[in-house]
């Protein structure tokens, strides 16, 4: 319960619900206990009249006791229905209280881990895959929830209905007492053991399922490729084999669900036939009537589901504290991207790089040695290096989604770690390398970063980014969705959809990473040309591995292995003769060569 123990806060946030959940459990119970020694009384009342019934035999007196004794019974009938509405009055208002205080709390958790989510930095999400977010704010909440919802009711109803019951029945008669719920103790340990084999082969079957499901995505996504390489039969043979593996583990869940009930049923019949058998040597022996049996086995039948529980309830707390140690890790790790100074300003954007080393704490890559530049602003940088040099890791850095190791960044001056993040980011535009757009409309995905954007504003946007001329040529044009990760846009239209919305938000500073790679030499030349007016009045920093969106900048330094080994004028490192410009004659005579 150490994990779980994290949850008793919002336990107290919804103790009204809990408190009158609890009473419409106990008055629910009550109601249920009732028409047991209603029960009890009508069939000492039947024993009774019969006898009487055939004293008066061939008298008119039989025919008044007879209408005496059906109206009893009759009554005793409306009783016993009036308090089984009342009882399912309760159980409704008692489902309405609990399972809806388990539902808003886990409402609430979600939030908290949502929201917890997207404070932590960039390295979280290097560490930890998509899938394992994804299950411990959907599977992982769902089986806490359980404990909230469905094992607290049934856990507070088992508690008071034995409160309630067992004293009384020890009232009656200790011994029928002792022999009725010997098996039950039995019963509950049998639900535990098979409720955990059960729950063990069911999430074998969940894995193997995840598994199948994720073979059919690859195979449907990359069929292309499986038809190129004439691979349909050996794919067919693997989906059977994890087909396979799903049925056999099916199966073997159905074999243990199918012993389930029968061992359920045996018990509790063993525990009624106790009841009757002990029942009726105490009736003989005149330590209790009729009636007392027919009670007992109603009060064995009201405990055998809360004892079935049980185990059950057991199997649930468990599983609810696995899922919410899962859940505890993520929520006490701590975003070391912080800001010292809260400090909340319109920047000029001027940036420094003063001596800045950066190793990657989850890889332990060192991606910047001593790397030192400065641009003023409005001004423009290119950085230039191969692949891994370094590039993107300048980038992350100005968005702060890193901390430097050692060395500083200044901007406007001020060490970059005493500004406010969303009030920094706010003020940077950001075309990553890696595309990503929202299964939305290309009018949202270009106002993503200021939904105040007017239409004048979007239009203006996409024209600047070389896009208006084929987002008109779509039926729906700015309304046209692009479909999960923008599938249905080529690489060229991603780009410069993510071009748009990042120049969209007028940014002070703007970071082209590597943002015109998916785009041809035409297309380049267009959007270059728009990027020149973009690029008036703000700072900006150009990733490329392409010269030609180099020449754009007032400097460029060339990154190797993470050092800044050229930086210059595109004229100066020409005449220089080294390794920046090897790149342009390279690059030329490709270009000359297409």
């Amino acid at each position: 319960m150490k994990e779980l123990s994290y949850l008793n806060k919002y336990l107290v946030r919804y103790k009204r619900y809990l408190i009158f959940g609890t009473l419409f459990i106990i008055i629910a119970n009550f109601f249920g206990i009732v028409p047991a020694m209603i029960v009890r009384h009508s069939f000492d009342l039947v024993q009774k009249n019969i006898t009487i019934y055939g004293i008066f035999d061939g008298f008119n007196l039989q025919g008044e006791s007879y209408k005496i004794f059906a109206d009893s019974i009759l009554l005793f009938g409306v009783i016993i229905l009036m308090m089984a509405l009342l009882k399912g009055v309760f159980m409704f208002f008692m489902r309405q209280t609990i399972i809806v205080m388990s539902r808003r709390i886990e409402y609430d958790l979600k939030n908290e881990v949502y929201k917890h989510y997207q404070t932590l930095p960039l390295s979280f999400y290097r560490r930890n895959n998509t899938g394992d977010l994804m299950a411990r704010i959907s599977e992982d909440v769902s089986r806490v929830r359980m404990y909230l919802g469905p094992a607290i009711m049934y856990g507070i109803n088992m508690v008071t209905l034995f409160l309630m019951v067992i004293p009384f029945m020890f009232t009656i008669n200790a011994k029928l007492t002792l022999y009725s719920l010997l098996p039950l103790p039995a019963l509950s340990l049998s639900i535990y053991y098979v409720n955990n084999i059960i729950n063990q082969r069911s999430e074998d079957i969940q894995k193997s399922l995840s598994n199948l499901s994720t073979f059919v995505q690859e195979a449907f996504s990359g069929i292309r490729v499986l038809k190129a390489f004439v691979r349909e039969e050996e794919s067919s043979l693997s989906f059977g084999n994890a087909s396979n593996d799903y049925k056999d583990k099916s199966l073997k869940l159905t074999f243990v669900t199918a012993l389930f009930f029968p061992l359920v049923m045996s018990l509790i019949g063993l525990s009624v036939i106790l009841t009757v058998y002990i029942g009726s040597l105490e009736v003989i022996n005149g330590a209790l009537s009729v009636g007392n049996i027919a009670e007992f086995i109603i009060y064995v039948n009201m405990l055998t589901w809360p004892v079935t529980s049980l185990g059950w309830i057991t199997s649930i707390i468990q599983r609810a504290a696995a899922s919410q140690k899962r859940i505890n890790e993520f929520l006490h790790t701590k975003n070391d991207i912080v800001s010292n100074a809260h400090l909340k300003k319109e920047i000029n954007g001027d940036v420094s790089f003063e001596n800045v080393d950066f190793v990657y704490p989850d890889t332990g890559i060192n991606a910047l040695k001593n790397v030192d530049f400065s641009i003023k602003s409005g001004e423009s940088i290119a950085i230039i290096g191969t692949t891994g040099s370094g590039k993107s890791t300048i980038a992350n850095l100005v968005c702060r989604m890193y901390d430097t190791t050692s060395g500083q960044i200044l901007i406007d001056g001020i060490d970059i770690k005493d500004y406010d993040l969303s009030s920094l980011r706010n003020q940077i535009g950001f075309v990553p390398q890696d595309v990503f757009l929202f299964s939305d409309s290309i009018r949202n995905n270009i106002a993503f970063g200021n939904l105040e954007l007017t239409e004048e504003e979007i239009e203006k946007a996409a024209r600047d980014a070389d896009l208006e001329e084929n987002i008109m040529r779509f039926s729906e044009g700015f309304e046209t969705r692009v479909g999960e990760r923008g599938i249905t846009l080529s690489g060229g239209q991603k780009q410069r959809v993510s071009i748009a919305r990042a120049i969209a938000k007028d940014p002070k500073i703007l970071i082209l990473d590597d943002a015109l790679s998916a785009v041809d030499t035409k297309t380049e030349n267009k959007i270059l040309n728009s990027m020149e007016k973009i690029m008036v009045g703000r700072t900006t920093i150009i990733i490329s591995h392409r010269v030609s969106s180099a020449q754009l900048a007032n400097k460029i330094i060339v990154l190797h292995q993470g050092e800044v080994i050229e930086q210059g004028t595109h004229e100066s490192l020409l005449a220089t003769g080294g390794v920046y410009s090897e790149l342009y004659d390279k690059q030329l005579a490709t270009e000359e060569a297409d």
